[in-house]
């Protein structure tokens, strides 16, 4: 008995095979790429597919195969057909989603996935119970079960290639699909080929209750191909909710990436802060007590850097922070931490280094600051370093010690004339603890009444009549005695107890001199010193007017000096400050002239009273022709100005002569005077008649 075939239903089942290999490879995709208890459900889910489309393209195969008889299938054998495809599928899909298939593993996997696909093949044949039974030719069985055997280990081969995505992957996956669907079908119809049926053969499922060909061929098609279709649409659902889920989680980590390095660096310059610095010096000194090492803890302080951003800005100041720090970690290893305190304070840790090399490294640092040189303005900035160097073990075995032995180290550098380095020594940690010990004092003097005010006066000429006095602070210290200014003002400013120091002096000057008033005793004027802070505060104009007029002292008998520097750090701001003070009735004073950043645009613009000769200038004037130079300039320049020139540290007749041919117009200085306390200075100045 011969068969026929209806070509559009054998096209039709190569569709279908197509369909279920790119299922098949779709699937090994998903599985290799997943894991924990998901991937269970792809590799099941998968199976499923995937051997449903196999087993669903041989009964259309079988559909488009016609005998001239009624045929039908036997359910139980039908069911173990599709049980074989599924567990072959399942198979498949277990040995592709390895990490790796050597080429034995492949052999053997090739060879169990065809036998078991031949069996699916030839147990839905045996489901047709044909009477007599269906005979095979030799030669076509075994060729039907060499290309089952060949087509899977080129499917397994294939698809554990093509497991990951990716455009082009996708494109190779479709050709496979193709490749792989013609070799299930040539594997079916080498099958058919075999099959022999005798001439009085009859379909004994046809007659005993076996479920038609015809209604089960359409079921099953129907089924596989929605079941197909299903795990596609999920697998392309779920592909690009990985895609997505993927770029979230990329941009989160770029996020949390961002964060911690915000978190942990300083932002001007990128360099580690504060918190990440802790962090490696703990690790070094973890690493240093194990293998018996020693390191330094460096701390760097520019030299100057105040007065770069005083002069010009806060820009000019923070580009010259970058080009240092930039600088400076060009000399280090890999191995060793360069960060930024904040301002122009940076901390170095040198990983496995004794003391010459850290003076070595400390040198090289010297030699690179002094040497970097930021054009503002067209002027060339230069600032030089001091370094206090900290070792471990030997200076201290925790990072708050060898922090602070570090700083303590640098601060003796700087007393001792800046750009250099200092190793730690013992007696440098006594002299912090005193640095410590007074602040903590000066915050108690105000409220003890400790503070007090010394009055320098100062002198007209050519008759050197007293005009005014300057009030100079000094702290009655109980167990250290007078202290200058010198001695704690410092601190106070870094501190910013300065602006509390500051209103007290404006206040008391303010009631001394209505005090002396009372008293018969009048006195001009009377000058207070104002720090940078203390100007840059927004509320001195309102303190001023408050303490003239708690006092009933008149405006004009206030002098406010300003340093140059300090009114040049914003001009603008400092003009409508100026300005305020100078409608109230309160004269200016521009103190220590020509040791800053002048700016004679600026200065023509300032509503100052007078110009402070700084002592520096005054101190050599006998023997130095550039002083003498220099003072005679700056005197031509308040005169042009319409200002009073004002000399201090007028110490010897010398002095004094030549800043009166020069044309000075008030003196004030030890010669003239020394400064005293409220009460004595009438006293000491009974013989010179008052302004």
């Amino acid at each position: 008995m011969t068969g026929t075939y209806n070509e559009i239903l054998v096209l039709f089942s190569l569709l279908v095979a197509i369909l279920a290999s790119y299922t098949a490879l779709d699937m090994a995709g998903r599985v290799a790429t997943t894991r924990g208890g998901a991937a269970r459900w792809w590799l099941t889910g998968g199976a499923l597919a995937m051997g449903l489309g196999i087993w669903s393209m041989h009964f259309v195969g079988m559909l488009a195969f016609d005998l001239p008889i009624p045929l039908g299938y036997d359910i139980a054998l039908t069911l173990g057909s599709m049980l074989a495809a599924i567990g072959s599928s399942a198979f498949a899909l277990w040995l592709v989603s390895r990490a790796d298939l050597p080429y034995r593993l492949l052999a053997v996997g090739a060879l169990l996935m065809g036998m078991g696909i031949a069996l699916m093949h030839y147990t839905g044949m045996a489901a047709l119970q044909m009477q007599p039974g269906i005979e095979y030719h030799p030669g076509w069985l075994t060729l039907s079960i060499v290309i089952a055997v060949v087509a899977s280990g080129a499917a397994l081969w294939i698809a554990f290639q093509l497991r990951t995505g990716g455009r082009r992957k996708l494109l190779l996956r479709l050709l496979a699909a193709v490749v792989m669907g013609f070799a299930i079908v040539g594997m079916h119809y080498t099958g058919m080929a075999a099959a022999r049926f005798a001439p009085d053969s009859w379909c004994g499922a046809a007659r005993g209750g076996g479920v038609p060909s015809e209604w089960l061929a359409i079921l099953v098609v129907v089924a596989t191909v929605a079941i197909m279709g299903i795990a596609l649409i999920v697998s392309v659902l779920d592909r690009q909710m990985h895609a997505r889920t993927h770029h979230l989680a990329h941009s989160l980590a770029r996020a949390n990436e961002e964060l911690v390095q915000a978190a942990l660096h300083d932002p001007l310059t990128r360099l580690p802060n504060r918190v990440l610095l802790q962090d490696r010096i703990e690790q070094a000194i973890e690493k240093a007590r194990r293998k018996h090492e020693q390191f330094a803890v460096m701390f760097l302080d520019l030299d100057g850097f105040k007065g770069v951003n005083d002069a010009y800005g806060h820009q000019a100041g923070d580009a010259l922070l970058v080009d240092v720090a930039a600088r400076v970690r060009s000399l280090l290893r890999g191995q060793d931490t360069l960060s930024r305190l904040g301002g122009d304070e940076f901390v170095l840790v040198l990983a496995a280094t004794d003391p010459e090399g850290a003076a070595m490294v400390a040198q090289r640092i010297l030699d690179t600051v002094s040497a970097t040189a930021l054009s503002v303005h067209g002027v060339e900035l230069n600032v030089t370093a001091s370094i206090g160097i900290a070792l471990y073990p030997s200076d201290g075995d925790s990072e708050r010690d060898l922090m602070a032995h570090a700083d303590a180290a640098m601060y003796h550098t700087k007393d001792n004339g800046r750009n250099g380095y200092t190793f730690f020594a013992p007696s440098m940690n006594i002299s912090a603890h005193q640095q410590l010990k007074l602040l903590n004092d000066l915050r108690r003097a105000i409220e003890r009444g400790e503070l007090v005010l010394h009055y320098q006066p100062k002198f007209a000429a050519p008759d050197y009549r007293m005009v005014g006095a300057e009030a100079l602070v000094r702290w009655r210290h109980p167990e250290l005695g007078l202290l200058s200014p010198g001695a704690f003002i410092p601190a106070a400013e870094r501190s910013g107890l300065i602006l509390a120091i500051g209103d007290w002096v404006l206040d008391e000057a303010c009631r001394q001199m209505r005090a002396w008033r009372h008293a018969g005793h009048e006195i001009a004027n009377v000058a207070i010193n104002l720090s940078s802070l203390q100007f840059s505060s927004p509320s001195l104009v309102e303190a001023v007017a408050a303490a003239l007029r708690r006092h009933e002292v008149p405006a004009s008998s206030l002098t406010l000096e300003i340093t140059e520097t300090t009114a040049m750090r914003d001009a603008d701001a400092s003009l409508g400050i100026l300005d305020e003070l100078t409608a109230m009735g309160v004269k200016i004073s521009i103190d220590d002239f020509g040791t800053g950043y002048s700016s004679l645009l600026y200065l023509k613009r300032l509503p100052a009273d007078e110009l402070k000769i700084d002592r520096a200038f005054v101190h050599e004037l006998e023997t130095n022709a550039d002083d003498v130079a220099i003072v005679a300039s700056i005197i031509a320049l308040g005169k042009t100005l319409n200002l009073r020139v004002v000399a201090e540290g007028v110490e010897t007749p010398g002095q004094r002569q030549h800043l009166r041919r020069l044309g000075c117009d008030l003196y004030q200085g030890y010669l003239m005077g020394e400064p005293v306390e409220a009460d004595q200075l009438f006293a000491a100045l009974a013989d010179r008649p008052l302004a």
